[in-house]
């Protein structure tokens, strides 16, 4: 149903393990996070357009509320017109609410098609959405790109002597698709639990950053704050679930999440940590040379000293005379 999602995702997991097997050992657990790392990093390198425009959109959009008000008070009776109006004014300033939400849009689908990828290495369950399969028919049934020799070789790969596709959560009876078996829920939950922490706390502070920095503009006058109460409720809410809603929910469906999977959150983390200043500088850069360009354009627009104002309605009254 969805192999639109896993069969891109897998490919780009599949060329990244390639290349990294040209210097590592392919069936190493090292060579499998890298290339999960450096997927991560793909899908993030395509989305910095996006999320530069989304930023942008953002920005017009703080600026639009005023407008937006007075168009909601104009026609507080005609929804249509309202519509009418508000679309009109939105492609004046270049503002696409949809197109600014493309970036978290995309990474809800990488995110489901990695878990699917990651988790079809190891068939062996008879859950919701697993096939039941014996150990020898899941090492020898190809995952989507992967040849069964792939599959063989992430199987059999270890990272701090855990499989890379094992959770915390995971049956007992699946862990016999990893062979040998010399590993212990205990390991698992070794090397889970920091990573899960570790997620948890990055996810915290870079929403953190993103509300300080909205708190930090309203305080210098770039941003308006909310026009009335129900607004600044909404936007109480948001802060606080991406505050603590997001890293909370992480921390209770960690269990269910792979040791691969999880390596894939914590470098998005990352990149999200470093892309958020360069985004927020590149932000802050255009604002200041707009305004700069605004003051000049009002300066060079204003009578020199002693130099009365043009006034061509002056002008005309004195011809007619």
């Amino acid at each position: 149903m969805l192999n639109f999602i896993y069969y891109p995702i897998s490919a780009i997991l599949w060329f990244w393990h390639k290349a990294v097997s040209l210097v590592l050992n392919p069936d190493s657990g090292i060579s499998w996070v890298l290339a999960i790392v450096l997927l991560t990093f793909t899908i993030r390198a395509l989305l910095v357009r996006p999320t530069v425009n989304q930023m942008r959109s953002m920005r017009r959009m703080q600026e639009f509320q005023p407008l937006m008000q007075e168009i909601r008070k104009k026609y507080a009776n005609d929804q249509q017109k309202m519509m009418e109006e508000t679309r009109k004014v939105q492609k004046e300033m270049g503002v696409n609410p949809i197109a600014g939400c493309l970036p978290m849009f995309v990474q809800i689908p990488v995110f489901i098609g990695l878990f699917h990828v990651l988790r079809s290495f190891n068939r062996t369950g008879t859950g919701t959405g697993q096939l039941g399969l014996s150990v020898e028919q899941n090492r020898e049934t190809a995952n989507y790109i992967f040849n069964a020799t792939d599959v063989q070789s992430f199987l059999d790969a270890r990272l701090f002597g855990v499989p890379l596709s094992a959770y915390i959560s995971m049956p007992d009876s699946m862990y016999n698709a990893f062979q040998p078996v010399d590993f212990t829920r205990t390991n698992i939950i070794m090397v889970a639990a920091p990573l899960i922490l570790i997620i948890v706390i990055a996810t915290h502070m870079n929403a953190r950053l993103s509300v300080e920095r909205q708190k930090s503009r309203i305080a210098s006058g770039k941003q308006k704050p909310a026009t009335n109460d129900q607004m600044q409720m909404q936007t109480d809410m948001m802060n606080k679930m991406m505050l603590w809603f997001m890293p909370l929910t992480i921390l209770f469906t960690g269990a269910l999440w792979h040791i691969g999977l999880l390596f894939y959150m914590v470098s998005n983390n990352v990149w999200t940590f470093f892309q958020q200043r360069a985004v927020f500088a590149k932000m802050d850069a255009e604002e200041e040379a707009e305004i700069a360009a605004k003051k000049e354009a009002k300066r060079a627009s204003a009578p020199k000293p002693g130099q009365r104002p043009d006034n061509p309605k002056r002008k005309g009254n004195k011809r007619k005379k």
